[in-house]
């Protein structure tokens, strides 16, 4: 399915900007600018897109689409935290499993922003993301048949079969604790690179200028994303760093970021 068309994003107009659409994924959509009359603003994400007038016109998309990719932005991340992970060889971070950002805080917030600023060192880690639930049913389907027993089975079994599921956090804090204790760290890497790929995650390599808008929170369709190694974790080699901000609110502080 072709998001962009599905959208109509030639006629989503920000003032006198039209977004420029870039190739499209089968997740979500890319921009790669703005086009009008002139030179468009090199930080075209904060001068334009979250303008006052235009922030809920471009939220709106975010919640729709799921995933916006917006390539070449210039200006500042001051706005941004660093975003900091305590993985290594032999033990995951959090953030390497699929969440929702403001997992320990209150209030879940709306959109995510994670930015890959211009820095000399190229970011290698990738950053995956899927729709949710989704994404739940395909840790089950990934899951070893032999780690797939008791309330996972039944799981299991209810969704393959189309029956609703009442709370699917309670479903993946579950496979999430039996992975952890049932796998060494590069065999639950591997692990959730099978899940990536029945989910269908989106897990392009980072661009410098690149800002990723995740729908994180709202009555429709969300996605979750986490940290990727795409390759066995290797220990401490060179690796850009990323950035983050929740645009739509709350603040984000240290007590409620997730790592990605």
């Amino acid at each position: 399915m072709n998001v962009s068309a599905a959208l109509d994003l030639t006629s989503l107009a920000f003032g006198p900007w039209r977004l420029r659409v870039g190739p499209a994924i089968h997740l979500g959509v890319v921009i790669d600018g703005l086009a009008g009359a002139g030179a468009p603003p090199a930080d075209y994400v904060n001068a334009v897109l979250l303008a006052p007038e235009h922030r809920d016109r471009f939220f709106g998309l975010i919640d729709r689409a799921g995933l916006v990719v917006c390539r070449a932005v210039g200006g500042d991340d001051g706005l941004h935290r660093d975003v900091r992970g305590r993985s290594s060889r032999g033990r995951l971070s959090q953030g390497e499993f699929f969440h929702h950002d403001g997992c320990s805080g209150p209030v879940k917030p709306r959109v995510v922003e994670i930015r890959c600023p211009y820095q000399d060192i190229a970011r290698h880690t990738a950053t995956a993301v899927a729709p949710f639930p989704e994404v739940v049913a395909a840790m089950l389907v990934a899951l070893p048949s032999h780690l797939r027993r008791d309330e996972l089975a039944r799981w299991d079994d209810d969704i393959r079969g189309g029956a609703a599921i009442a709370d699917w956090d309670e479903v993946q804090g579950a496979v999430n604790r039996v992975v952890r204790r049932s796998m060494d760290a590069e065999s639950q890497r591997s692990y959730l690179r099978d899940v990536d790929a029945v989910a269908r995650a989106h897990r392009a390599p980072w661009e410098m200028g690149e800002s990723r808008f995740i729908a994180n929170a709202n009555a429709g369709k969300t996605v979750q994303h986490r940290r990727a190694y795409l390759a066995p974790h290797m220990g401490s080699v060179p690796n850009g760093r990323l950035v983050k901000r929740w645009p739509a609110g709350p603040a984000v502080d240290d007590e409620t970021l997730c790592a990605t």
